[in-house]
């Protein structure tokens, strides 16, 4: 074992409040640290020794003195020294799990706490990767894990999509910006499809792969009918229809750059007789297609995140709610509705609560077929629930 010359500083957990990380909890909150002149002078995402008052050692730690959750465990080995080498060996163990998964490179390489990187999200995509530091420490460690990415899967391009509203919270600016190599066409590959990515434009990390799953479900369950895919993105739910046979597919979406994406990857799949895109606001589309009696035998509604932050709470609810109403009336009888939330600050029962509430103002009767998550290259810590952001519901309506 590698021991540093030079430890880390130490902090130390206040008496009394050290009990959710004796139980392995990985984060410490600052309620819970000793915030001495000496840790509030620490720069934000410096690598610190944990202890509780009795002198018991808990590990490495990113530490950031002027955040609510001041410190997410790196290491149990208090003395770990945290460079690129380290960071090649958490990496090389995230990508093992991620090639037994899949049998291609397209996947969330590092989604975070669950894979001993909190606050780091990379998506791969063949040989280009799309990096997203939410805290201090991670943002910190962006060189180096530049070098370890290097050296561990020689990327020919590396972009920092660092624009997650979550940063502000550890006092970090919104950004983009390249990291590694020079900008080209970059594709997602799912279901012997390929998508066209922009990864210094798009959304997130450009591409969504904690829906794979349920793509393949939606996909089979809309061969040889007409579908719906709202805030359909680039396209993934739609295409993915169309090729498994779904006789037409209608995407819509409010952004004319990623609908153009939606339909150059139907035209690269040859896809493009069968799939329409529509450009508007989904929530006004949804009521003026109800209004006009239009039905498809398969609705999906997978929008981007209603609560940004917990007080954004009860107003998401009512905008689920309202979205499955105008979604479930939509959907021809015997038909389908697919309907997700991506809010991390909604909980799976209060989305559930809501949907079936907005499904029972159309007095329609339904059966729920399938409820769940993300996909395995999303995996969640067992302390984190509430990290097991995405809720995804599919249903027949009579």
């Amino acid at each position: 074992m590698v021991r540093r010359l030079m430890p880390h500083p130490l902090i130390r957990l206040l008496p009394g409040r050290d009990r959710r990380v004796r139980s392995g909890h990985p984060w410490a909150f600052s309620n819970e640290i000793a915030m001495t002149p000496a840790a509030k002078a620490l720069p934000p995402g410096a690598p610190v020794r944990l202890e509780g008052d009795d002198g018991q050692r808990h590990g490495t730690w990113l530490f950031n003195p002027h955040s609510l959750i001041a410190a997410r465990r790196l290491d149990r080995d208090p003395e770990a020294v945290i460079d690129s080498a380290w960071l090649r060996t958490r990496l090389a163990a995230a990508l093992a799990l991620r090639e037994r998964l899949f049998n291609a490179p397209h996947y969330r390489l590092v989604h975070a706490e669950a894979d001993g990187l909190p606050g780091l999200v990379i998506d791969r995509y063949g040989d280009a990767l799309a990096l997203q530091a939410n805290t201090a420490g991670m943002e910190a460690l962006t060189p180096a894990l530049v070098e370890a990415l290097q050296s561990l899967l020689s990327p020919r391009l590396i972009i920092a999509r660092n624009d997650a509203g979550v940063r502000a919270l550890e006092g970090l600016p919104q950004e983009t910006r390249l990291l590694h190599g020079e900008p080209g066409p970059v594709h997602a590959e799912e279901g012997g499809l390929r998508f066209a990515v922009d990864l210094l434009g798009g959304q997130k990390t450009g591409w969504f792969f904690d829906q794979r799953e349920h793509r393949v479900r939606v996909a089979r369950l809309a061969a040889g009918g007409t579908m719906l895919d709202a805030f359909c993105h680039t396209g993934g739910f739609g295409l993915s229809a169309a090729a498994a046979g779904a006789a037409q597919v209608t995407l819509l979406d409010r952004s004319a750059h990623a609908l153009d994406l939606a339909m150059a990857s139907a035209a690269e799949n040859g896809l493009a007789a069968r799939v329409t895109a529509e450009r508007g606001e989904a929530l006004e589309a949804l009521e003026r297609m109800g209004q006009s009696g239009t039905r498809f035998d398969m609705v999906v509604a997978d929008p981007p995140a209603f609560a940004k932050t917990r007080k954004d709470q009860p107003a998401a609810l009512r905008a689920y709610g309202k979205l499955a109403r105008l979604a479930a009336a939509l959907v021809a009888p015997s038909g389908f509705l697919f309907i997700a939330s991506c809010s991390h600050h909604v909980a799976p029962g209060e989305f559930a609560d809501a949907v079936i509430w907005g499904i029972g103002r159309t007095r329609r009767e339904g059966r729920l077929l399938f409820q769940g998550g993300a996909g395995p290259d999303h995996p969640v810590h067992p302390l984190l629930p509430e990290s097991a952001y995405l809720k995804a519901m599919l249903f027949q309506l009579a």
